[in-house]
């Protein structure tokens, strides 16, 4: 219970605020159990301080029932010390955190943090007419909508909403809350598959509107400084979530809606996928053509023709078509064997054409019409119904279909158009309306396999690709793409924007079909350019419509070449790159993260054309063609070292960067350790005992620490196990020389085995006379490159201390 010192006194504090509904009437404000409880005259706050950095309110108007369950949060209350100041003309509740100034006359709720107005109410709770978005094809159809309004300050920059292709700054945008694939977008995408109800703003504060039902989020689109969520029914609910930094901001926001699990090291490689393989044979061909050209590959997606031989019809059968594979576990074992996993796709929809039609209506497995029918309807694919995943039938059915599944051998799953794609209104679910789980849909279907794998699966990571979800989704494992983006430079100018977006809001993995989608556009400068970047974004994946190869090994010579490369390096960056996923599993930070949480400055907060990839490397996406130089910021806070030439850049200027077709503009933070390792043909094969260690020398850098995790890659939840090691280097720079030091952190159930480190120093300017390794010399001279390659034999259980002589 929290504990109150209730002390009248006036208190005065100097806010610059709007005044709220000018008709609530303060009545009275009590102490609960978890927080607080505000009477007024059209209903009461329910506040509840979860967190010293999360406070929660929920209104209830008189006459309603607190709806108590929530789609997102996952965080229990902990106890905060609250002490209350209470006066004739206001109440204000004092934490260490975010505390709350309630003003009686006229009303109004504030929060602040430090001394600071975070946000407040301005109208706060009220309804109001419907007003339809014109150009956007919602399905939001309402008389009225419920609303919560909040002021905002002029200079404020908005980011949320989802993933959307508007530019990083959302402010003055009305934006529909309902999923909608939208296909063949390219620079501008106002409604996409994952519309969430969370705003983030640069003042370091978000506002999570804790609700599933279909609605709005008004960014200011009238330029009046207020910030509006409008909903059709349901909770009038919502999260302040507070930070120090936008690392902490995010931590705090993924322990209340939950972290993403580590996934399998192989997430991290490189993915064979188009639309589609059409039979076991073309499968296991186009595996063996990656096997040939030696291109590294560790998984191959199998698009609806796995269930089926025609697009339209057969969705639904979610049976093995076995005239196209006659043998899909042998098929999947002799991948396996080669290092190469399957992931299988699968959809909501029960075309009543597919072989499953009759099983799902007799199971009463299937959503349903107003005489409690199977509902059905027409898309695309054909005359469908779609399965209700919310009552107990409609999930068991489907999880033993899953089940299935992962018992040939399938190690990934593939959920599409589960936004839904079509969802009409009048489709009832259990005890639900199509528009109040429309949102969520998939968020709850990924919740379902997940949950399928922690009972029945439990050592294994689960692969879960989606084209939809909410806020939280993450918790479930998700892995999230950006749709049916268009195969052109504007589909690629995009996606930087879309992915570091969705990373700020708690979904990291968010990734494109590398090469785009849609269309058959056969650009060799695109599909490089796209690759390129993807080195540097969450998940490997090239995946396309089949009239243009998606897959590397199907290119042109030069398209095949320098792609190789680029999947190459992906490979060799495999330690650094699982670590910032453990980052990611451990505090949500995001993989891609904007420049500004670099350097806080105004002049970065719209900028998504550079940015970080973990904390070490900065990167810049060519997203127009044949273009020959780039202007790129390099933070303040570092130099930076170009990857390939070892150029030092000082920070803190723009400076205009020679291009060329064989990488994109990379640059490592001075005083930084990368580890990295050889190239291998799966990451079945990487067994982090063979590594290089490279560290980038800056006499302005007198200390620096990095920690690299590892575990097998594979087990589930290894590190609550003691199943792992973190490998921690650290250097000093000393009046003499510098100083390298190794040492590991090994977990109570992991045995550490020997490791070949190739220590590379980069910057090294001078011939060192002298280079001890435990205390003794090794004759190493400087390379061409202005770099030392010293080879250390580590046994982890021992640290060990290099000394370089800076003369």
């Amino acid at each position: 219970m929290n504990n109150f010192k209730i002390l009248f006194l006036l208190l005065f504090i100097s806010i610059s605020a709007f005044t709220q509904n000018s008709n609530r009437i303060f009545k009275n404000a009590k102490q609960t159990e978890k927080g607080l409880e505000i009477n007024v005259n059209d209903g009461k706050y329910l506040i509840t301080f979860i967190h010293k950095k999360i406070v929660e309110t929920s209104f209830i108007p008189l006459g309603e029932e607190h709806i108590k369950t929530s789609h997102a949060v996952v965080l229990k209350p902990t106890e905060v010390n609250i002490t209350a100041i209470i006066s004739e003309n206001e109440s204000h509740f004092s934490t260490e955190g975010i505390s709350v100034l309630v003003k009686h006359n006229p009303f109004q709720i504030i929060y602040t943090y430090n001394n600071q107005v975070v946000t407040s109410e301005k109208t706060g709770y009220f309804k109001s007419k419907h007003i339809p978005l014109e150009n956007v094809k919602g399905n939001i159809i309402a008389e009225e909508t419920e609303k919560i309004q909040f002021n905002l300050t002029q200079e404020e920059v908005l980011y949320g909403a989802g993933a959307r292709a508007l530019g990083m700054n959302r402010r003055g945008n009305r934006l529909a809350l309902y999923n909608r694939a939208q296909y063949g977008y390219e620079t501008h995408a106002e409604l996409m598959n994952f519309t969430i109800p969370l705003v983030v703003s640069s003042k370091k504060y978000m506002l999570h509107f804790d609700n599933a039902p279909i609605g709005y989020l008004d960014l200011d689109s009238k330029k009046d400084n207020s910030l509006t969520y409008e909903t059709i029914s349901g909770r009038k609910t919502y999260q302040v979530i507070v930070g120090d930094s936008w690392i902490d901001l995010i931590d705090n926001y993924t322990d209340l809606t939950g972290k993403q699990p580590l996934p399998a090291r192989w997430t991290l490689g490189n993915f064979s996928s188009r639309f589609g393989y059409h039979s076991q044979q073309e499968t296991e061909a186009t595996i063996a053509t990656f096997k040939e050209e030696k291109i590294p590959v560790d998984a191959v997606i199998l698009d609806l023709y796995w269930f089926g031989k025609e697009l339209q019809g057969t969705m639904g059968n979610l049976e093995v078509y076995k005239d196209s594979f006659p043998d899909m576990k042998g098929m999947i074992g002799r991948l396996k064997d080669k290092g190469v996993k399957t992931v299988l796709i699968t959809e909501p929809f029960i075309l009543t054409t597919s072989k499953k039609w009759k099983e799902a209506v007799a199971k009463e497995v299937l959503a349903t019409d107003s005489i409690g029918s199977a509902a059905t309807y027409d898309f695309y694919f054909g005359n469908t119904g779609i399965v209700d995943i919310y009552k107990k039938e409609g999930t068991e059915w489907f999880w033993n279909i899953y089940k299935q599944l992962l018992n040939l051998g399938a190690k990934g799953l593939w959920g599409d158009l589960g936004e839904p794609e079509v969802l009409p209104s009048w489709v009832n679910f259990k005890n639900k309306k199509a528009d109040e789980i429309h949102n969520i849909y998939g968020h709850d279907w990924a919740r379902l396999i997940f949950e399928g794998y922690q009972k029945e699966f439990s050592e294994e990571r689960p692969f879960i690709l989606m084209r939809a979800g909410y806020s939280g989704s993450q918790r479930f494992g998700m892995i999230p793409w950006s749709g049916d983006v268009n195969r052109t430079w504007g589909g690629l100018q995009s996606q930087p924007e879309i992915a570091l977006q969705m990373g700020m809001q708690g979904l990291g993995y968010m990734h494109s079909d590398l090469g785009g989608f849609a269309g058959a556009n056969l650009d060799d400068n695109l599909y490089i350019r796209w690759l390129q970047y993807g080195v540097f974004q969450p998940v490997f994946r090239p995946h396309a419509q089949e009239e243009v190869a998606s897959e590397p090994v199907f290119r042109s010579k030069r398209a095949k070449k320098i792609t190789k490369k680029a999947i190459e390096l992906r490979y060799k960056l495999l330690p650094y790159n699982y670590n910032i996923a453990f980052e990611n599993n451990q505090k949500g930070t995001p993989l891609m993260r904007p420049i500004f949480f670099e350097e806080d400055d105004e002049k970065l907060m719209e900028n998504s054309s550079t940015y970080l990839w973990g904390k070490d490397f900065l990167i810049t996406p060519i997203l127009k063609d044949s273009i020959k130089t780039k202007e790129i910021y390099f933070p303040k806070t570092a130099n930076w070292f170009h990857f390939y030439t070892d150029e030092k850049i000082a920070g803190g200027q723009t400076k205009t960067v020679l291009l060329n077709e064989e990488n994109i503009p990379t640059f490592v933070r001075s005083g930084a350790f990368i580890l990295m390792t050889d190239v291998v043909q799966t990451t079945d094969d990487y067994k982090a005992d063979a590594l290089e260690l490279h560290y980038y020398f800056d006499a302005e850098v007198k200390e620096s620490e990095r920690a690299f995790y590892n575990d097998d890659g594979l087990t589930a939840n290894a590190f609550e196990k003691g199943s792992f090691e973190i490998l921690t280097f650290e250097s000093e720079i000393k009046k003499d020389c510098l100083d390298i030091e190794f040492e590991a952190e090994i977990g109570k159930n992991w045995t550490s085995k020997n490791k070949e480190v190739m220590l590379v120093l980069h910057n090294i300017k001078w011939n060192p006379k002298k280079i001890k390794v435990n205390g003794k010399r090794k004759r190493i001279s400087v390379l061409e490159n202005n770099s030392i390659k010293i080879p250390v034999t580590w046994n982890p259980k021992k640290e060990v201390k290099i000394k370089v002589s800076l003369k």
